[in-house]
């Protein structure tokens, strides 16, 4: 896959999952569903993840395990940062506690998963 192919889906998968964690958490908590409302909850997690797509030089190997370690903790915190003083929304500690460990499942996970398909087979 081209250079620039994988950059651009690891950004997307990257985004969607950050969303996916927004629209989960608003149906497990009945809120309301509409578009603008997910999209405003999904903003903060989004600068993170820009922030740590900057920090890590993303854009050297977007696929890496490593590359998802490290923006992991910058779109957590990043984004609670944002979420709280920026937006004025909550920060309760269950929230912390789920965002860190949902995010940091699918956006070092989905690359694990990754690396386990592309890896040669050993034939031992």
């Amino acid at each position: 896959m081209p250079a620039r192919l994988r950059l651009a889906l690891a950004l997307l998968i990257d985004a969607a999952l950050v969303l996916a964690f927004v629209a989960i958490g608003r149906q497990e908590h009945d809120e309301s569903g509409a578009t603008r409302d997910v999209l405003t909850v999904a903003l903060p997690f989004w600068f993170g993840l820009v922030a740590g797509w900057v920090a890590a030089k993303v854009w050297r190997s977007p696929w890496a395990l490593r590359t998802g370690a490290l923006i992991w903790p910058a779109v957590v915190i990043v984004g609670l940062c944002a979420r709280r003083w920026v937006f004025g929304d909550g920060t309760a500690v269950a929230f912390v506690v789920v965002a860190t460990l949902f995010l940091g499942a699918c956006l070092v996970g989905w690359r694990a998963l990754a690396w386990l398909a592309n890896r040669p087979e050993r034939l031992d």
